[in-house]
């Protein structure tokens, strides 16, 4: 049986798999292995609003939540991304 640090962890790992899934559909020329999780994805590679905008909703349709607009500044990272959506799936 996992100990609840355990399932946090198996969480987290889960949802960064999801989001770098959907990060690679919508920017297929960036190297997610070098991603850094707390800096800006639109920082790191060419990611425009339209590709934000998107990136958003694959989440939401990969992760059968739903965003509110006036949340997606907490997208903006890979961490808070993760931080976001365990917050929400929780």
């Amino acid at each position: 049986m996992q100990t609840t640090s355990d399932q946090v962890k198996s969480m987290e790992e889960h949802l960064k798999e999801k989001v770098l899934q959907v990060l690679g559909q919508i920017a297929p020329e960036a190297d997610l292995e070098k991603l850094d999780p707390k800096k800006r994805c639109r920082d790191q590679f060419e990611f425009d609003s339209v590709d934000f905008l998107n990136f958003a909703m694959g989440l939401q349709e990969e992760l059968k939540v739903i965003i509110p607009e006036v949340d997606f500044p907490k997208l903006g990272t890979l961490a808070s991304c993760i931080d976001y959506l365990k917050a929400k799936i929780s």
